[in-house]
């Protein structure tokens, strides 16, 4: 299993209360569906545009309090009224997919962030809304994991997204590492690449780390349930230094044994954590 944005949207866990799943599956397939329309099949960009720009619609009549809404939309709705849902999230993640249709390239770390503010931190703040733990402390935390959890997944993913013609890894980082964007791939780069992806590794993990707190603080299933997700990132980091940080020839992914480790390392993150912060 590879890191992904939405694929770690805990829609099917067993760790997530009844009382919650129709919600997070409403808040999925909207999230999941309209990513696709962004990045899937071989729609132009203005077709692309247009179907989210109709998702866009589709919020403005459930903000309006409009009832006669399409099935993925009513059920939407629906969660939207039952747990007084803010609809200025899901709008965020509408905007970061159509600047996925027209942005390729980032220059900078800090729009990188911006980015991932939009396409990655609404769906932490969903959560955290959905269990009633959406104070300061914890969204600032939750961000922190979902950026996080964003840059892992384009550091994992280097080789795929070359082949989409994106790149996102800040080009200012590509210049100071003097690496062309047009040779990421070309043998000639590969000990400058490796210089590049620690520094990149480690300032993903440090993240990582800088919002783990949050599944600490947060009790019973969504604190154990953020640990996984936690730890699972950083299993990522950890194969993509294994790998010498050639993610080309050897995309990460985590196994059947890697979860076995990363739900003991869950169930150890209490002490874990305490070495960390005592050694930094």
């Amino acid at each position: 299993m590879s890191v992904d944005h939405y694929e770690n949207f805990p829609v099917a866990s067993i760790l997530l209360p009844g009382r919650l799943r129709p919600a997070v599956e409403a808040i999925y397939a909207f999230a999941r569906s309209a990513d696709d329309l962004a990045d899937e099949g071989d729609a132009t960009p203005e077709q692309r545009l247009a179907a989210l720009n109709a998702y866009e619609a589709a919020l403005d009549r459930i903000e309006a309090g409009a009832t006669d809404h399409e099935p993925m939309f009513e059920r939407l709705a629906q969660v939207v009224r039952a747990h007084d849902l803010p609809l200025k999230p899901l709008y965020e993640l509408l905007s970061a997919f159509k600047q996925d249709v027209l942005v390729s390239r980032y220059a900078t770390y800090d729009a990188l962030l911006d980015y991932c503010a939009r396409s990655a931190n609404p769906v932490g703040f969903l959560m955290l809304h959905l269990y009633g733990q959406a104070d300061e402390e914890n969204i600032r935390d939750s961000d922190a994991i979902c950026t996080a959890l964003q840059l892992i997944n384009f550091l994992q993913d280097v080789a795929i997204d070359i082949h989409k013609e994106r790149i996102y890894i800040p080009l200012e980082d590509l210049n100071r590492y003097a690496i062309s964007p047009a040779a990421l791939d070309h043998a000639s780069a590969r000990p400058r690449w490796r210089s590049m992806m620690k520094f990149e590794v480690d300032r993903a993990r440090a993240l990582m780390l800088s919002g783990a707190p949050l599944a600490l603080r947060l009790k019973g299933r969504i604190g154990f349930e953020l640990r996984m997700v936690v730890q699972g990132g950083l299993r990522i980091l950890d194969a993509i230094e294994a790998a010498e940080y050639d993610v080309f020839l050897h995309r990460p992914k985590l196994s059947r044994r890697d979860w076995l480790g990363i739900f003991w390392a869950a169930v150890r993150m209490k002490k874990q954590m305490k070495t960390v912060f005592s050694a930094a």
